[in-house]
């Protein structure tokens, strides 16, 4: 051993692996809502448990790190927390459900998180549920963020948040909907981060089965209004009018084996693109745009998330002005 080694053992790297596996199964964590938690596809936490050497170094930590074997200072990785946390908590209040309640998305779903950063005004909990209710959008029939006033699946205070639960009303009677797209769960807390799960919106249809296909046009809109809500609250909860607040979305998509790419929803869309099967299960987007240029530019932050999207259904050289003639029909959608 070097000299300057400070008695520093190296790592043992199958006795770390084996230990982050026992503790995944200790907690009745499947690989797959493991690598969810962590923010890594299926085939790398696959690849993590097989001990392989060649993942990176913030992959491993994200593994490493939901079965708490990575210390981190108190303000590091405050997003990557927040949504390990909401995740766990869908986790929680779904458990106990039957095994085909829609509510579970068995089929798949998909989750996006954005975080504000930049100066925020503080604000308590009771203002910002006010805040909330005053970024949503009405630009789809079934909007992000929803929030509801019946008591039971009304948005409440949890654990300094304010969370919603739809699936709460899963199995009841004579509901309008009762299909995985239907059943969000979200967060937000008032330091502008915020968590969405929700169902694909294809599973619920009787012309195709479930978990077979994967719409062109609603990954657009999803994450376009997800964007937009996301410029809508940083506006709501800047310090002042010259704050510049930037805003850092994440969408990961799951589910994805054994569908493939088909024009849908929207029979008049541009966007009558046909893909093969998904090359993965998962797909995890990211973008970093300013909050003030999103509504002016909001196809030219979307397109590269789409476009990595389809390309797990070898679908590539997409261009951008497909992508902006539907963010332009988003943006004249109202209801």
């Amino acid at each position: 051993m070097p000299a300057h080694s400070r008695d520093i053992a190296a790592i043992n790297w199958q006795a770390l692996v084996d230990e982050a596996l026992r503790r995944r199964k200790a907690e009745g964590m499947t690989q797959r809502e493991h690598a969810a938690l962590a923010g890594v596809s299926v085939p790398t936490m696959a690849g993590f448990e097989r001990a392989e050497t060649t993942l990176t170094l913030a992959k491993v930590f994200d593994i490493l790190r939901v079965v708490g074997l990575v210390e981190e200072a108190p303000q590091a990785g405050a997003q990557e927390r927040f949504v390990r946390e909401a995740f766990e908590r869908w986790r929680t209040l779904t458990e106990t459900l039957p095994d085909d309640s829609p509510a579970r998305f068995r089929d798949g779903w998909y989750r996006f998180d954005y975080c504000l950063e930049g100066d925020l005004k503080t604000v308590s909990l009771t203002a910002f549920e006010t805040v909330l209710k005053r970024a949503q959008l009405k630009l789809t029939g079934w909007p992000v963020f929803m929030t509801e006033t019946r008591p039971e699946i009304a948005p409440r205070e949890v654990d300094g948040t304010i969370e919603c639960w739809l699936g709460a009303e899963a199995g009841r009677e004579n509901l309008a909907f009762n299909d995985p797209a239907h059943f969000d769960f979200w967060r937000a807390a008032p330091t502008g981060r915020l968590f969405l799960i929700r169902g694909h919106q294809e599973d619920s249809q009787e012309t195709f089965p479930a978990g077979s296909i994967l719409d062109t046009t609603l990954p657009v809109w999803r994450m376009g209004e997800t964007l937009l809500h996301a410029a809508r609250l940083a506006s709501l909860l800047r310090a002042d009018d010259n704050t510049a607040i930037t805003i850092r979305f994440r969408a990961l998509y799951s589910g994805l084996t054994g569908r493939v790419l088909k024009s849908w929803a929207n029979p008049l869309s541009d966007l009558v693109i046909e893909g093969h099967g998904a090359r993965s299960d998962e797909a995890m987007l990211e973008v970093e745009a300013p909050a003030d240029a999103l509504k002016d530019n909001l196809a030219a932050f979307v397109f590269p998330l789409v476009s990595s999207l389809f390309e797990r259904f070898g679908v590539t050289g997409l261009s951008v002005k497909r992508v902006e003639t539907e963010v332009d029909r988003l943006l004249k959608s109202r209801i």
